[in-house]
């Protein structure tokens, strides 16, 4: 599988670290070259730096031949850009975007874009973990 990841901050870098990982084909692509530092001295993939709501930069980035693109930049306007850029006009079979602002995940899926909203996904996991206290018996703290 050859995938796209957009974005080499904090999360972008620890999925490409980790698709690398598992042998997958990819290119980290962000603007500042100085995001690439998140990369693993064992990052197998290619990293370039540039601006991935650009066509031609993409080309280059041989994103007709990918089968994942991962928006994944703080920036929810350059990802919505970036996953409308792979899905319409070069058929990326798989598009995900980062949605920092809850309120804008409808308009990514009217669109058909999957998102990720990593503020949804830590809440939620931080409920179920609370749950699973509650249903201990009382201890320590608990009257």
């Amino acid at each position: 599988m050859f995938i796209i990841v957009v974005g080499c901050g904090k999360m972008g870098a620890t999925i490409a670290n980790a698709l690398s990982d598992q042998g997958e084909s990819l290119i980290a692509i962000d603007k500042n070259e100085e995001a690439f530092k998140e990369l693993s001295p064992d990052f197998g993939g290619f990293s370039m730096e540039g601006d991935a709501t650009d066509v031609e930069f993409l080309k280059r980035a041989k994103i007709e031949q990918a089968d994942m693109l991962l928006a994944l930049s703080g920036d929810d306007n350059a990802n919505l850009a970036i996953s409308q850029i792979a899905k319409v006009i070069f058929n990326v079979p798989h598009v995900y975007a980062r949605v920092t602002n809850t309120e804008r995940e409808p308009i990514f899926q009217k669109l058909g874009i999957n998102t990720n909203i990593p503020i949804k996904l830590a809440c939620t996991q931080l409920l179920k973990d609370i749950e699973v206290i509650q249903k201990q018996p009382a201890g320590k703290g608990k009257k």
